[in-house]
């Protein structure tokens, strides 16, 4: 109200400019009453604007939120539905899931021991072959990751406990069907007791085991169960 008042007076107060009238002569209000009047009316008319404004934006950010909130709850009822009593299991950013495990393809290179250890502050150890599957798995994975032919990773193999005695990591012993590990003395009188894989032309049979001293910089491959999670999120 108070801002058509406001345009109505300034229309006036200009039409009788304009045919030469003298406003001050015939208007009850000083010219710069009158300005700001005018200045008063538009003011209040911008905060009707802006208030019709922020009204609008905040109707339809509930109407947003309402909706999400919606299908949310849509979502996860699906997903109960759709998925229940089912286990899925999956892996850490950076590790990669095979069957019921994580694996994790270190590219940085240390001994033996001490690749143990860094796969031990990620919450896993050093990789424990369990299977031909899992063996062909690794060897297929290891071609795309190794950049020579001496470019090996280290496994949880290793009879440095007892010699001759070939264990992983996790305390059982190796199958002694395996021509490798051979601790072959021919580089290091001491032996070679820990065991590193990887043939990069790929290998005959999954033969692609071999000892190495267990002080030698190579990379290296930790495992760990898969966690169990939500199928949706």
């Amino acid at each position: 109200m108070l801002a058509s008042v406001s345009l109505l007076v300034l229309i006036r107060f200009c039409s009788k400019c304009s045919s030469g009238e003298n406003p001050t002569r015939t208007s009850k209000l000083p010219a710069g009453g009158v300005v700001l009047l005018v200045l008063v009316g538009l003011l209040a008319a911008a905060l009707i604007v802006i208030y019709r404004l922020c009204e609008f934006i905040l109707i339809n950010f509930s109407w947003i939120l309402l909706y999400q909130m919606s299908a949310e709850k849509l979502q996860s009822s699906l997903c109960s539905d759709l998925f229940e009593g089912e286990t899925f299991l999956k892996c850490e950013a950076g590790w990669e899931k095979h069957g019921g495990n994580c694996y994790y393809f270190s590219t940085s290179k240390s001994s033996w021991i001490n690749s143990r250890r860094s796969c031990v502050d990620l919450g896993s150890d050093l990789v424990k072959i369990d299977s031909r599957e899992e063996q062909l798995f690794l060897e297929i994975r290891l071609r795309g990751l190794m950049m020579k032919d001496t470019d090996k990773f280290w496994i949880g193999l290793t009879d440095s406990v007892e010699e001759g005695r070939w264990f992983w990591v996790d305390g059982s012993p190796l199958d002694e069907s395996q021509k490798e590990p051979d601790d072959w003395k021919g580089e290091n009188p001491a032996g070679e007791d820990c065991v590193r894989v990887g043939e990069r032309g790929g290998s005959h049979d999954l033969t692609c085991w071999f000892d190495k001293a267990c002080n030698v910089s190579l990379k290296s491959i930790c495992e760990k169960p898969a966690a169990p999670g939500r199928r949706c999120v």
